[in-house]
């Protein structure tokens, strides 16, 4: 199977953004991918929360989503939509940041919401508080298509080795890491932290990202690292998105899992343990 990976520099305005993501999907179409995988946050990349209210949709009503089903249905193609705010009707008011893994007939084969919250304060000047604007989710998701089983996570929860663990162990066989990652800590932890967790699962990762600066007309510009990579179930970068918007296509042969998996049976090895 091909994949494709569509590197972005999403704005704060949605509307603005869904054609260049579209045009991006028609370039990995006529690129031959089987599978076509977009970033975090896609519709809409914003450090204003006045601005997510006026403009984030809820998901019967958003665009961004309506659009990529009638664009998974035209193409006949599977799309992961690697993750978009959306409004809920939680008390709180606080948004969904959503993954969506769409067939080739339109419809959603599943939904994931982010289970893990960024909320760090990498120096003085980059600080973020993901839960103070979204709702963290509590379910993980496990897609069985045609391509493959497809684990789901978004970008910070690759921090957390046994949510990968418990997915490559309920059969996954590609993990699906959309991120818009912080350009503070990407250089020294992105990728070492991508490839861990494909020699931990020996599963292929693909991990689509954001990059450069996000325009915004309310609150502060924000950066990503970009570096869109897909990386081995061996470990090995097979490919690398380098740090401007773009598509990026790579062919997976699935008996790679299998194989990884056969040298190196760590997912059948736990043990019980006594300590702290």
């Amino acid at each position: 199977m091909r994949a494709a990976l569509l590197q972005l520099t999403s704005s704060d305005d949605p509307l603005a953004n869904l054609p260049v993501a579209l045009g991006m999907v028609e370039q990995a179409v006529g690129e031959g991918a089987d599978l076509i995988c977009t970033p975090e946050v896609t519709n809409c990349v914003s450090a204003s929360r006045k601005r997510q209210i006026e403009v984030l949709r809820p998901e019967a009503e958003d665009p961004t989503l309506a659009a990529f089903r009638e664009a998974a249905t035209r193409h006949s193609k599977w799309l992961l939509l690697g993750s978009i705010g959306l409004k809920t009707d939680d008390p709180d008011g606080r948004f969904a940041n959503r993954s969506f893994l769409i067939g080739p007939d339109g419809e959603i084969a599943a939904r994931y919401d982010k289970i893990h919250m960024f909320d760090v304060q990498v120096s003085e000047t980059e600080t973020y508080r993901e839960s103070a604007g979204y709702r963290p989710g509590n379910v993980s998701v496990l897609a069985q298509t045609p391509l493959a089983v497809i684990g789901l996570t978004i970008c910070y929860d690759v921090r957390f080795p046994h949510l990968h663990r418990g997915l490559a162990r309920a059969g996954a066989q590609i993990i699906t890491v959309p991120a818009a990652f912080s350009p503070g800590t990407g250089p020294a932890h992105w990728q070492p932290l991508l490839q861990a967790r494909a020699i931990e699962t020996g599963c292929y990762v693909l991990a689509p990202a954001q990059c450069g600066t996000h325009s915004a007309t309310e609150g502060r510009t924000r950066s990503s690292h970009g570096h869109s990579l897909v990386v081995s179930p061996w470990g090995e970068v097979l490919v690398d998105g380098g740090t401007a918007p773009g598509v990026i296509t790579v062919d997976l042969n699935l008996s790679a899992v299998d194989d990884a998996r056969r040298k190196i049976p760590a997912l059948t090895h736990d043990r019980p343990f006594e300590g702290p």
